[in-house]
């Protein structure tokens, strides 16, 4: 796939819709890594906002939909590469995040776009472990390890 990858092709590529796809764009991946940018921390109806604010906790789901379209484009490159109609991303859960550790308190006070790095230290046929940071103008705004539990083929579970 071209990059960057945005709008409806980004969009494609997560179980997300509408303002809850979060991420403007994929700047750059391979087998092993996701960079990808978003300025939905700005917007007043971001869907995750409470109170006005955009807590630093939130950094987490952008690192997961980043993570999701990663996974998305490993799927897409292991049918050959070619964007088939329709495609159903694989389901999978954020099962579990450590060490994890927040550099501010409100994504919503951040003026300049965000940027996620996820790379992916383990995978199998059942789950994967990745590492993740978000910044911005070159800040590190939060970062840790998510464990992501894929769903069997078949389940909606």
């Amino acid at each position: 796939m071209e990059l960057p990858i945005r709008g409806e092709r980004l969009a494609g590529l997560l179980p997300h819709s509408g303002t809850m796809c979060l991420l403007d764009a994929v700047s750059a991946w391979d087998e092993q890594q996701i960079h990808c940018i978003a300025r939905s921390h700005l917007s007043a109806d971001n869907p995750l906002r409470q109170g006005g604010r955009l807590d630093a906790l939130t950094a987490i789901e952008y690192a997961g939909q980043a993570m999701a379209i990663h996974g998305s484009l490993l799927q897409l490159k292991a049918q050959g590469g070619a964007e088939t109609e329709p495609f159903a991303p694989a389901q999978g859960y954020l099962a579990g995040v450590n060490q994890c550790t927040l550099y501010c308190e409100d994504l919503s006070q951040i003026e300049e776009a965000l940027e996620i790095l996820c790379q992916r230290l383990m995978a199998d046929s059942k789950g994967q472990l990745y590492g993740f940071e978000v910044k911005a103008a070159g800040r590190l705004l939060a970062c840790g390890r998510v464990t992501v539990i894929l769903a069997s083929p078949g389940t909606d579970d």
